[in-house]
């Protein structure tokens, strides 16, 4: 019988859960900074955490939102010194372990299933991080807009009699963030969709009521959620 092949983040859990303590985390905390030295990779159980940057001039950019049931490993693996590229914040209060740095890469590197599934993840995220640039690149500022909105209808969507309700609280600005423009410029282009009725906003959620528009606008590849997902 061949073995079952378990995803990185089902792996880790099995290893780990014994050995570590669940932590409780608050809204808001900053969990690592840019260029602080890796200590830990996150298994995040339950809440959302945010990853981004924070420009020269204090702008903040958030590159992707991560909502339970995901991993938090933002360094180059297996590098004796390393620093974190990126700040994590959490949104919501959050349920997660810490496994030390060293732990995790023993573990990685003794365990062959461990391996594949890191493989695996990895080739993932690439593959996301490249459609993203794809739809910047070719689209410009609303094509960044209109592909966030379909990421967050795939991670965040629960159909409704209106359409689909985009399940995460997001401010004008934290959209802004999302899609490296201004505030000003997302409001306005909100502003069209809405005319358009292909979405509605109230008390900070969207529902999307045409994502078939949304999609036709970026030339849509209906690539799998896995890889078209805001995580």
């Amino acid at each position: 019988m061949g073995e079952i092949n378990l995803s990185l983040y089902s792996l880790l859990l099995q290893h780990f859960v014994d050995k570590e303590t669940v932590q409780k985390v608050k809204a808001g905390t900053i969990l690592f900074q840019e260029k602080d030295p890796v200590q830990h990779i996150y298994i995040l159980l339950e809440g959302t955490v945010a990853l981004g940057r924070i420009h020269l001039k204090g702008k903040e950019f958030i590159l992707k939102i991560l909502n339970g049931e995901e991993l938090l490993i933002e360094y180059q693996l297996f590098k004796n010194s390393d620093r974190y590229h990126f700040f994590a914040k959490t949104m919501s209060d959050c349920e997660m372990l810490m496994i030390k740095r060293e732990h995790f890469e023993h573990y990685i590197a003794h365990d062959h299933r461990a391996l594949n599934a890191l493989t695996v993840w990895l080739s993932t995220r690439y593959l996301k991080a490249q459609m993203k640039c794809q739809d910047l690149i070719m689209h410009g500022k609303k094509g960044g807009l209109y592909s966030i909105m379909i990421r967050l209808c795939n991670s965040y969507g629960v159909m409704t009699d209106e359409g689909i309700l985009i399940d995460i609280p997001l401010t004008h600005q934290e959209l802004a963030n999302l899609t490296y423009g201004t505030r000003e410029v997302i409001q306005r282009m909100l502003k069209e969709l809405r005319e358009l009725d292909v979405i509605s906003y109230d008390q900070q959620k969207f529902v999307v009521k045409d994502l078939n528009y949304l999609r036709q606008e970026v030339d849509c590849q209906n690539c799998p959620f896995e890889i078209c997902g805001l995580n």
